[in-house]
């Protein structure tokens, strides 16, 4: 079947008279009809099958044709008339991570990389927020009318807990903020897209980000209409030679990088972690090819305590590249939604110099409006309570994620050990919540849901992190929601399933 690609008219539309034609070799085609009944066409995008709204649906698979009356097809909505990231795999891969563990509840998980909930305690949210809420008090005079009304009335969309978070950078961190360069957002998810959609002006704008990401940092991107720059991994966290080839090969096509996403302490899924070395040279291309760094670090806190860890490079900055992006979800409560992000570089403006921060500001006023200042008081507390410190604060959980990440590297040299067969290997971080598993068989989802049903342990594919859905060698171990009773069974489920696959394959 031939279908028409010119482009579409503009006049004589019938009302309700449009037409899409889908195939898995063309783009899809919508067709909308003039008043002679005539197709008018425009191709838009891969799909496989034909619409038309208000009548019978035609789907067309490899040359077959099958139709729909109206009563079977009756959805107002297709997804074809929706925003495109809605049919991308990075989009699925989100929840698809987010709901595979509820599938699977007898399943021991090391797909979700969340933290150990055997140290949450609902009477410390209620102590957080009175401790929160005396220092309010404090600072309005002690008048209870202005404290109810700072913790229950919509709040300043910059957040209410800027000082605070400002105060626990420079203590644990060595960040000096401006608490004004502070927007308090309800978790890193929302601080990483405000920042994205501030900085997507044009379809030339453009995100430079390492593969494997963090499946949050890809999807972010494309529901800001924001394109990606691939950039290899390396033993180092990142490959800084792949980086500047891919500005320069982005810049003759005609594009702009923006910025450069990058996790620098116990990437996710990677587990690795920049030298300090690499941080430096990483922060002079910036400068000399004019992007920015956004820095996120859900982990750096979770290292081992002995260890010698090099600064962040937002406190290596001295030029305001890095928009530094952080999150309470691992440090504080999950279950609360704060995060925030560090925006101090400057905005020039036909109304004089600003702050980016604020900028961001403004589109959070178009989104969620402000944080929940009951939520920012529990986190509040939680910072007042040690002193600004998380790392103070996060002393048993730190002590909890290294002896779990010791007993995982443990039991994968027990079940695995070195010229085995099969051969797996491993990478060894030194902190954080994840480990890399290299597997001689290509993994899919498929794969891990007969995993789940047949072995009961859960992991995650790695194809999730590269957004391309191509199976791959790697699988990503989670070991931070599991205790080490709980890892031992799950490793020997886990070997069991190797095994299996293995020897199927042998045979």
């Amino acid at each position: 079947m031939t279908l028409p690609t010119q482009p579409a008219a503009q006049s004589g539309w019938l009302t309700g008279g449009r037409t899409a034609w889908f195939n898995r070799r063309s783009s899809v085609h919508y067709a909308p009809m003039d008043s002679c009944g005539i197709d008018r066409s425009e191709s838009i995008g891969p799909w496989s099958g034909r619409v038309r709204k208000g009548g019978a649906v035609h789907l067309i698979s490899e040359g077959e044709e099958t139709v729909f009356g109206n009563d079977e097809m009756a959805s107002e909505l297709h997804l074809l008339d929706l925003h495109g990231s809605l049919g991308s795999p990075v989009i699925e891969s989100m929840n698809f991570l987010n709901e595979v563990s509820h599938r699977f509840p007898d399943a021991i998980s090391f797909a979700a990389g969340r933290p150990y909930e055997g140290f949450f305690d609902l009477d410390d949210v209620h102590r957080y927020i009175r401790t929160y809420c005396d220092h309010a008090a404090a600072r309005f005079g002690d008048d209870p009318a202005l404290v109810r009304r700072h913790v229950l009335q919509y709040g300043r969309t910059k957040g209410i807990i800027h000082e605070l978070i400002a105060e626990n950078l420079s203590v644990d961190e060595g960040i000096e903020a401006d608490p004004e360069s502070v927007v308090v957002t309800a978790g890193c998810q929302e601080a990483l897209f405000l920042t994205l959609r501030a900085l997507r002006r044009t379809p030339r704008d453009a995100l430079l980000i390492v593969l494997p990401a963090y499946v949050g940092a890809t999807g972010a991107a494309e529901l800001a209409d924001m394109p990606l720059l691939p950039v290899k991994s390396s033993a180092d966290g990142i490959d800084l030679t792949d980086l500047a080839e891919a500005v320069g090969r982005a810049k003759a096509a005609g594009m702009r990088p923006r910025a450069c996403y990058i996790v620098a302490d116990f990437a996710n899924p990677s587990g690795i972690s920049m030298s300090r070395a690499t941080r430096e040279r990483l922060l002079e291309l910036a400068v000399e090819h004019d992007f920015l760094v956004l820095e996120d670090n859900p982990y750096g806190v979770f290292s081992a305590e002995d260890a010698a860890q090099p600064p962040t490079l937002k406190a290596l900055d001295p030029d305001r590249r890095v928009v530094y992006l952080g999150s309470f979800a691992k440090t504080g409560i999950p279950g609360a939604r704060v995060g925030f992000v560090v925006a101090d570089q400057r905005v020039e403006s036909a109304t004089g110099p600003g702050l980016f921060a604020d900028e961001l500001a403004k589109i959070k006023s178009m989104l969620t409006v402000n944080t929940s200042p009951i939520a920012q008081a529990v986190i509040g507390g939680k910072l007042l309570e040690n002193g600004g410190s998380l790392r103070s604060a996060n002393t048993r959980e730190r002590r909890f994620y290294q002896q779990n990440l010791r007993h995982l590297l443990h039991g994968l040299a027990k079940h695995f050990p070195p010229g085995s067969t099969p051969e797996v290997t491993w990478n060894t971080p030194t902190g954080g919540f994840f480990v890399v598993l290299d597997v001689p068989f290509p993994v899919d989802d498929a794969l891990l849901e007969h995993c789940a049903r047949h072995h009961r342990v859960l992991w995650t594919p790695m194809h999730h992190f590269f957004g391309d859905g191509q199976p791959r060698h790697q699988i990503r171990l989670s070991f931070s929601y599991l205790t080490p009773d709980e890892i031992t069974v799950g490793l020997e489920r886990l070997a069991g399933f190797v095994f299996e696959l293995c020897a199927t394959a042998r045979g």
